[in-house]
């Protein structure tokens, strides 16, 4: 499944960028990598270069986890949403494309910069400009992508009960990939299961998470390059890998797969191996091409995917 921009908006982005030249965008460019990497405020961040070349990788993170909770939540069709730390809307505009249900906008971004680009791509929502901490706002999803790398660690829980104070039914965090965005996906998991919320996913149980050291829960999502992400890049590849860190939690109890995949699968003519997190911990279990019907429904899963068999 492709979670890339869709066309009409890619178009849109692409207009509200247009301004800068290829030149100076590339500098922005791999100036907005380094940023991203250390935790940066979105202060620092040239909003053309954010547009052109961290959006579309962001937007293909949190459509794919939206897309999984409305697998496993089909009947949720949320009327009103909640984005915080919205930056240019990014997480809104996913939203919108997957649940038509939603009328009500709110993005709370409190840097006038993104808030401004946020006004052009998404002009029905209400736009609040706001420390996170101080929002006080209530919507049926309520989502923070990419926001908590930007507090310290040790806020993560704190943050994340304010957060679910505002949810109706579901609140999402999606951080970076790395084991500092893992760190506080694990701090928002914690505080939340200890005040009552219901696991939508990643994990599949309730349990303490048993990734332990230098191991981290991530996964990650392949996107087509256009041509300017190519050129803001200097990249030559036409596509890239986003890796992300996740957790959703709902009002009431979500069924769930027995188990997920936490890594790549390792496939061979002779046996496909899962590597899995469920109730029972972090195990392998291997399906032989003898059996062939489990054989077959193993190699169709990758890494990310629910196993219910």
């Amino acid at each position: 499944m492709s979670f890339d921009l869709p066309p009409d908006l890619r178009a849109r982005i692409e207009a509200l960028a247009a301004v800068q030249s290829h030149s100076s965008m590339r500098k922005r460019s791999a100036d907005l990598t380094s940023a991203y990497g250390e935790g940066a405020s979105s202060s620092s961040v040239n909003v053309a270069a954010y547009l052109t070349a961290r959006m579309p990788a962001t937007y293909a993170a949190v459509s794919s986890v939206f897309h999984e909770v409305a697998h496993l939540m089909p009947d949720f069709a949320p009327e009103s949403a909640l984005d915080i730390g919205a930056g240019p809307g990014t997480a809104s505009l996913a939203a919108q494309n997957l649940w038509p249900s939603l009328k009500v906008f709110e993005l709370v971004e409190r840097d006038k910069r993104f808030a401004a680009a946020a006004a052009q791509l998404l002009p029905e929502a209400k736009l609040t400009q706001a420390p996170l901490q101080n929002v006080s706002a209530k919507a049926d999803l309520v989502v923070a992508a990419y926001v908590l790398a930007e507090l310290p660690e040790g806020e993560a829980a704190s943050t994340a009960l304010k957060l679910w104070a505002s949810a109706a039914n579901v609140c999402i965090v999606i951080e970076p990939g790395t084991p500092q965005g893992f760190a506080r996906i694990r701090k928002v998991r914690d505080a939340l299961i200890k005040a009552g919320a219901q696991m939508i996913g990643p994990c599949t149980h309730h349990q303490a998470c048993p990734m332990q050291g230098q191991d981290w829960c991530h996964f990650k999502v392949r996107l087509a390059r256009s041509r300017s992400h190519m050129q803001a890049k200097g990249a030559v590849v036409p596509f890239e890998d986003e890796a992300f860190s996740w957790v959703a939690f709902a009002r009431q109890p979500v069924a769930k797969p027995r188990a997920r995949l936490v890594a790549p699968p390792t496939t061979t003519k002779f046996s496909v191996s899962l590597p899995l997190c469920s109730g029972a911990g972090l195990t392998t279990e291997t399906f032989a091409s003898r059996d062939k019907a489990s054989y077959k429904q193993a190699r169709k899963l990758n890494w990310g995917d629910g196993l219910n068999a």
